[in-house]
């Protein structure tokens, strides 16, 4: 038998310094939104740290645009994955301050998570392409 929550929740790499931004951003609005701070915490905890100048182009970062396939809904969606001030949906940014963001932070193309969205339900996000990293000066 397979460990569920290990197979649903792929190896990931985040930036260092990033992590450390997101823990505090996490920690933060912990009281408001303990789903979202225990998810992202959570990650974080388990991912592969790495330089800003050396983590692989195919990661999803702060501010890097993510197209991602939700098998649930069957559609696939493009998104820049951003911090909550600069969120507008329907500007194509979405806040790391949500399930869906949470879930897609240090994710490679290629690679799928089962996640829990707003009401608590699983849902397989798969990524398919990272672009629009930002690159070190």
């Amino acid at each position: 038998m397979t460990d569920d929550k290990a197979a649903s929740r792929p190896p990931i790499h985040m930036i260092e310094a990033e992590a450390d931004n997101l823990a505090s951003l996490a920690a933060s609005v912990e009281d408001r939104m303990p789903q979202v701070s225990e998810l992202l915490l959570e990650e974080i905890a388990r991912a592969t740290m790495h330089s800003e100048t050396d983590i692989p182009s195919d990661v999803v970062t702060m501010l890097a645009i993510v197209q991602f396939a939700d098998a649930a809904s069957g559609k696939s969606y493009s998104y820049q994955l951003v911090y909550p001030k600069d969120a507008d949906i329907a500007a194509g940014r979405i806040s790391i301050l949500t399930p869906v963001g949470a879930g897609l932070i240090g994710l490679r193309a290629g690679q799928s998570i089962l996640w829990p969205d707003r009401d608590g339900r699983e849902r397989r996000l798969t990524i398919i392409k990272v672009s629009g990293v930002p690159k070190a000066a």
